[in-house]
């Protein structure tokens, strides 16, 4: 890998996500766990300005001081750090200065990246690379949360077309014997720590869809009363539905007896054809009761990946996220990179249209809260 090129290729593409925004969408924060466009430029070159460049470069001088505070996200061993709800409060700096500070840490990353490297500086710099391209997605999905609930729906990106799979409507189901099959990442390439411990699991017969479920599908679920049957939810999930009053997934609007829904390419009819999307676990548990299936474990997808067409959506499991056996949490702020994460969230696999390009992999372990839905997620069904 050129590491130069890489990193230059990467900070490139987070310019570009935002190339269409105009300077007040830069700082909009439409809910706490969605964040402005300005606070993710900031925060993935604050990572570099933190873990790389000030241990690292001896002579590099601080973009500014309060940065740090600013910009932190999750890392307490980092320091103190602005309140996740706040982050659309800080109008100062202003998205220029934010920009000078994203050339300031360009410069002196390239500077330190250009000379040989000792192993463990090398690791750092890939690990802030492919940090960088998970907040690109994250940004390219808050972005579109900001603009769908624009009351005037703006277009981000005209040109994006629905993703519509070449085998969609030819619904089969592989079939994997029970036994004892292999978990976790192999190999010499990057990985994160949540993917290590290479270990073993016993399956029983299984039968994945070749298939993600369709808006149409979706469609006949809503139309049969799937949100108000609470014979079909798991409890949490029916409070979650009763409590925010849900009829149908994310960005979808019924306008004149028809659905629309918010895509980055504006307001749009809803395609049957195309692979639900933004949908909770609640609501793909949910759908599942109600076609007699269910989900699959993270397992089950794992050992089936090769034999799928997947990547187009976040694809939810049935199973908690938890560490793998052996798994071991590193010191200091990197450490708290997952592993403290490992609680009252569940593993979706996959990737999605959204997610970087060459940033997957078929034990790659994403989690979310079972009401998000702002990501591209979808549902995969087993029977």
């Amino acid at each position: 890998m050129n590491i130069v090129k890489k990193y230059t290729e990467t900070r490139a593409h987070t310019l570009a996500i935002c190339k269409p925004l105009t300077i007040e969408d830069h700082v909009v924060q439409v809910v706490p766990f969605a964040s402005p466009a300005k606070w993710h430029l900031a925060h993935t070159t604050w990572f570099f300005e933190t873990f790389i460049l000030k241990p690292y470069l001896s002579d590099y001088k601080e973009f500014h001081k309060d940065f740090n505070f600013l910009f932190n996200s999750y890392y307490n061993n980092a320091g103190d750090r602005v309140f996740r709800a706040n982050r659309g409060n800080m109008t100062r700096p202003g998205v220029e200065e934010i920009y000078k500070y994203r050339t300031h840490v360009d410069q002196a990353v390239t500077k330190l990246i250009s000379n040989d490297l000792d192993e463990n500086l090398k690791e750092l710099i890939i690990l802030g690379i492919h940090h960088e391209q998970q907040h690109q997605e994250l940004l390219l999905t808050d972005i579109k949360y900001m603009l769908g609930h624009n009351p005037l729906f703006p277009v981000y990106d005209a040109e994006r077309k629905a993703y519509i799979p070449k085998n969609q409507g030819s619904t089969d189901f592989h079939s994997f014997k029970e036994g004892v099959y292999e978990i976790g990442f192999q190999g010499e390439a990057f990985c994160y720590d949540n993917e290590l411990g290479v270990h073993k699991v016993y399956l029983h017969d299984f039968e994945i869809s070749n298939t993600l479920v369709t808006n149409g599908e979706f469609l006949e679920f809503i139309e049969a009363g799937g949100y108000t049957d609470f014979n079909l939810w798991l409890d949490e999930g029916w409070s979650w539905v009763q409590g925010h009053d849900i009829n149908s997934p994310l960005y979808w609007h019924k306008i004149k007896g028809e659905w629309h829904h918010f895509t980055l390419a504006g307001l749009k009819k809803v395609n049957p054809k195309e692979p639900v999307k933004h949908i909770s676990f609640y609501e793909a548990a949910a759908f599942a009761e109600w076609k007699g299936m269910r989900l699959p474990t993270e397992f089950e997808w794992e050992v089936a990946a090769d034999e799928l067409n997947w990547g187009q959506r976040w694809e939810w499991t049935n199973s908690a996220y938890l560490p793998y056996p052996n798994f071991n949490k590193a010191e200091g702020a990197i450490g708290e990179y997952n592993g403290k994460f490992m609680i009252n969230q569940m593993v979706l696999r996959g990737a999605s249209v959204a997610t970087a390009e060459n940033h997957s992999r078929k034990s790659y372990r994403n989690f979310f809260h079972p009401d998000a839905r702002w990501q591209f997620t979808g549902i995969r069904l087993v029977k």
